[in-house]
Order: structure tokens, then C-alpha cells, then sequence
């Protein structure tokens, strides 16, 4: 029995779990398993792959993508120039990380790119926000950091004027604000400057529709959640653990 996972904390709720489980029954992979395996620190990883010898490859998500790349053996390069880790191979015994976020955020911010989405706004500056600019870099899209505390290329919220939102049309939230069981909660933006010449990217993908994208779709702006984000990084995590 080949067995793949998914660690973080918490995991209230499993995504990764939910889709791999029915993608095997679907299309008839056999001899597989998935689980959560919900860790209150990183420092468990290796006792968890002590426990589970059969662990043939895992996914990481919040709060792990940078913390976990201390106990990787070898890194793709993709993955090191983000800073983050989102899949881990193993072979042998050795962990081989990879970023899969980056190439699944990339193709579903696509769909909807409108060629005056050429300045954005991160808000968060966690692992998902490095796949986040990683990508934005690539398309040429330029960015700003937005957190509670401002520093480097990072404004505050209450930095956030009407002449900031006019410029950063494209608006992608990387934080776990109002994801369920949470869902009142998102991120604090001057939402009425919000206009249809915007674009609002959440990475939370339950609820499907956020507090944060209904501000959105409230007044007209291009909206779109985390979901086919995560149906396409899964698939891309499936390729490498068997390839």
C-alpha cells in the first residue's frame, strides 16, 4: 500500500484528502492511500515518518511551507528560488521538495488576467504569498506586500488610499481570513474603492464565496477562489510523486 499525506495545523477540514481519496476510486488506482496528518509543530515530521514507513510522498500547507525545508535532503530549483515547499517526494528515505502552488496559481489567474491587472497587491507575506510573487515576477506583474505591520516593499492596511487602490487593480489574498469555520472574517480593505476594473484572487477556495471576494462581486470586480488553485496544484503533486 502506498501511502501519500498532507501535513499542516490545523486540519480541521482536508481538501487534499477528500480529492485524492476520490480521485482513486474514480479512476481505479489501486494499492493507494491519502491522510491528514495534523501536526501542532514541525519538529513532529520526523517522528511521523518514523511511524508511517510507507509514506511515499506528502503535501504541506499552512504553516509549514518554509519551516519544513530544514528537513529536506534535496530541493528543486523552482522550489528554492520561491522559498517555500508545498510537495515532498520520497525515494529511498530522502525528501526531495517541490513547489506546486507556484505553476497552479499561475495558470488559474490566467483565465480571467486582464491586460490593465499589470500592478498587484500580496495581502499576507506567508508561504503561499512567496508562490504568489514568484509567479507575479514571471508575468511581469508588478507588486506590493500588504500586511498588519509595514516594512520592506510591504504597506499596511491603513496605508491603503484611493490612489494605492486605483493603481494595485489586481488584489490576491494569501491568508487563511475567512476560511471556514471563520468565513465572517477578511481581510481590512477600503472596499468601497473597490471598482468593476479590479480583480480579487482568494486562495481560500471554503467557503467558495469569501467575505472577501462578495466585497468583490458587490461592485462588479473579476473575482475568483482558491479551488481550481488547489485541484490543479494536487495534480501537479500526483505527477511528481510518480514520475
Amino acid at each position: 500500500m502506498r501511502l501519500y499525506g498532507l501535513i499542516g495545523f490545523p486540519l480541521s477540514q482536508s481538501f487534499s484528502k477528500r480529492y485524492f481519496t476520490e480521485k482513486f476510486e474514480k479512476e481505479g488506482i489501486e494499492g493507494c492511500r491519502y491522510e491528514a496528518f495534523e501536526i501542532p509543530s514541525i519538529r513532529h515530521l520526523p517522528e511521523l515518518l518514523q511511524k508511517n514507513p510507507g509514506l511515499a510522498g506528502f503535501n504541506v500547507t499552512i504553516p509549514y511551507k518554509q519551516e519544513v525545508m530544514a528537513f529536506l535532503q534535496d530541493l528543486d530549483g523552482e522550489a528554492e528560488s520561491i522559498g517555500a515547499c508545498n510537495c515532498i517526494r520520497i525515494t529511498n528515505g530522502q525528501l526531495k521538495g517541490y513547489n506546486t502552488d507556484a505553476a497552479a496559481f499561475e495558470t488559474t489567474l490566467l483565465e480571467q488576467l486582464q491586460p490593465h491587472h499589470t500592478q498587484a497587491l500580496i495581502l499576507g507575506t506567508g508561504g503561499a504569498a512567496r508562490a504568489v510573487r514568484y509567479t507575479l515576477e514571471k508575468l511581469g506583474i508588478t507588486y506590493r506586500y500588504v500586511s498588519r505591520t509595514p516594512g520592506e516593499n510591504a504597506w499596511s492596511y491603513q496605508e491603503l488610499d484611493a490612489a494605492i487602490m486605483e493603481a494595485y487593480p489586481l488584489i490576491i489574498n494569501t491568508t487563511p481570513l475567512g476560511s471556514f469555520p471563520k468565513t465572517e472574517g477578511k481581510p481590512d480593505l477600503p472596499y468601497a474603492l473597490i471598482t468593476s476594473r479590479h480583480y480579487l484572487y482568494d486562495l481560500v477556495y471554503n467557503p467558495p464565496l469569501t467575505a472577501f471576494l462578495s466585497e468583490g462581486k458587490d461592485r462588479g470586480a473579476l473575482i475568483k477562489n482558491g479551488y481550481d488553485m488547489l485541484v490543479a496544484q494536487a495534480e501537479l503533486s500526483w505527477n511528481i510523486w510518480n514520475s
